[in-house]
């Protein structure tokens, strides 16, 4: 099992523990807006099409979708408020990324003109909101 002291982080609608018992800690809203955010990826990509230059791109953009939210976690659990800062950072740079192969999904045929652009309005949000927590934490640097 997991570390003595270790809260739950186990996803309920996939049989596993219960997060109920967990306090909210800070965060968590953007946490699972960056959730939200990977699943509507996901949806666009099982929508695109099989040629080898819109798989390509489906492959850039999950990676740097998903990598996005895994490095805000890993910021999370940051070691020092630099730690946190630089991981943050990480973290802005792959949602940009995930920015700009939206970018091309939306330029190319793949998908309906406007049908991605709330997706691309919610990523942009996400990293204003990562942008300014990091110049946040870094100003609080003693």
């Amino acid at each position: 099992m997991g570390h003595k002291g270790e809260q739950g982080t186990r996803d309920t609608e996939h049989g596993t523990r219960n997060e109920t018992f967990r306090r909210p800690r800070k965060g968590d809203d953007l946490s699972e807006r960056l959730l939200a955010a990977v699943g509507r990826v996901q949806r666009l990509l099982c929508a695109l099409q099989r040629d080898a230059a819109s798989r390509h791109v489906a492959q850039q953009l999950w990676r740097a979708a998903t990598g996005g939210g895994a490095n805000y976690e890993e910021a999370r659990g940051a070691e020092s408020r630099a730690d946190f800062v630089h991981k943050v950072r990480v973290a802005t740079k792959e949602l940009r990324e995930a920015l700009y192969w939206l970018r091309v999904t939306r330029r190319s045929n793949w998908v309906k003109p406007g049908a991605i652009d709330d997706l691309v309005g919610e990523l942009d949000q996400l990293v204003a909101i990562l942008v300014t927590s990091a110049r946040t934490a870094k100003s609080r640097t003693p």
